[in-house]
């Protein structure tokens, strides 16, 4: 069978020592670029991670005390042409050093390995528990597993849901929350807890046709979590905050492609939301958001072109830093610059 991808945002993360790492995948393993020392300017990497079978594609997630998790799609081929897949996954709890090894927590579908090449890529959340990992099932629903605050992993979880198309996104809010949305043919699909730690329960659909691929989630102002989404058809961006439903992002118009990448961040004293995308230029474009179903200020060309989906994280010293990888698989970084209402960024940094 061939090796799937999907694009995903969240790869560039500090660790708790508050030196930034950019993660990408590669059939078979990933590279990791490491801040030299929290702040920067200087990089070490690419260093490349083997991991056999792995495909190309992670979720990344960090806990509270800067730990940083990793999960993905394991396919191991047999001599009798099968494929063995898993949802793997490891644990980075220092920047620059060894990650630990990659662990699997299987599928929901044991030995029936044509049912389990049928999953979607898993979505990674933590929160003050442990590790969440979702995703869709064979039968088109949503299955998943969760540690508890020993690190041992429960049960499967089945979470229902139909006709589901990919895995879809998840965050956690800022009062420990986990919500996960998924898109269907004619509505996104939401869970949420009802109390930090409690099992993830069905809230209503939202009725729109989404864009598969398009799906990223970032903890928002007031305990609530962002969920954004294009669009089929126009690729139009919504975001989706709280229990309100889908606003569209009418600056954007249809001008980007795969998920945007979003911070929560102060600028000029104001707690906003920089957002980052890959535009139909093909290079990113950023813009701030309040959150109130207007972007402030118009999109902007970053001038600087990428593969995929760009990110965004603070640096040690507080500054919104966008990263992306070029055409090359080479990276690059541009980090904000003064401390005005408005995101000014400086030049961009080849690594």
């Amino acid at each position: 069978m061939a090796v799937r991808t999907a694009t995903t945002t969240g790869w560039l993360l500090r660790g708790n020592d508050g030196r930034l790492t950019a993660y990408a995948p590669v059939p078979g393993g990933l590279l990791r670029w490491t801040e030299d020392r929290p702040g920067g300017p200087a990089w070490t990497g690419p260093e490349r991670l083997d991991v056999p079978g792995l495909e190309p594609y992670l979720s990344i997630t960090r806990s509270a005390e800067g730990y940083v998790y990793l999960a993905g799609l394991r396919r191991r081929p047999h001599d009798d042409g099968r494929a063995e897949t898993d949802v793997i996954y490891a644990t980075q709890f220092q920047s620059g050093r060894a990650m630990t090894q990659w662990r699997s927590i299987g599928t929901p579908h044991g030995g029936d390995w044509e049912k389990a090449g049928r999953i979607g890529f898993p979505v990674a959340a933590v929160d003050g528990v442990g590790l969440h990992l979702y995703f869709r099932n064979a039968g088109r629903g949503i299955s998943g597993r969760r540690q508890d605050a020993r690190g041992v992993w429960g049960p499967w979880l089945d979470l229902a849901g139909s006709k589901v198309v990919e895995s879809g996104s998840a965050a956690v809010s800022a009062d420990g929350h986990v919500e996960l949305v998924a898109p269907a043919p004619d509505h996104v699909l939401r869970w949420r807890q009802e109390e930090p730690g409690g099992p993830l329960k069905r809230t209503p659909d939202t009725a729109v046709k989404s864009l598969p691929g398009s799906f990223s989630s970032v903890p928002a102002g007031e305990g609530r979590v962002a969920h954004f989404w294009r669009t089929e058809g126009d690729s139009v961006l919504h975001a989706r905050r709280g229990e309100g439903s889908p606003v569209a992002l009418a600056a954007l118009g249809g001008d980007g492609s795969g998920p945007v990448a979003a911070l929560r961040t102060v600028l000029g004293g104001r707690e906003r939301t920089v957002l980052a995308q890959r535009a139909d230029s093909g290079r990113v474009a950023v813009a701030v958001y309040d959150g109130d179903g207007a972007v402030d200020a118009s999109w902007s060309d970053a001038g600087e072109e990428c593969a995929g989906a760009p990110a965004l994280a603070s640096d040690a010293q507080g500054r919104v830093v966008v990263a992306v990888i070029g055409p090359d698989g080479g990276l690059r970084v541009a980090r904000q610059r003064g401390a005005g209402p408005e995101l000014e960024l400086g030049p961009w940094a080849w690594v």
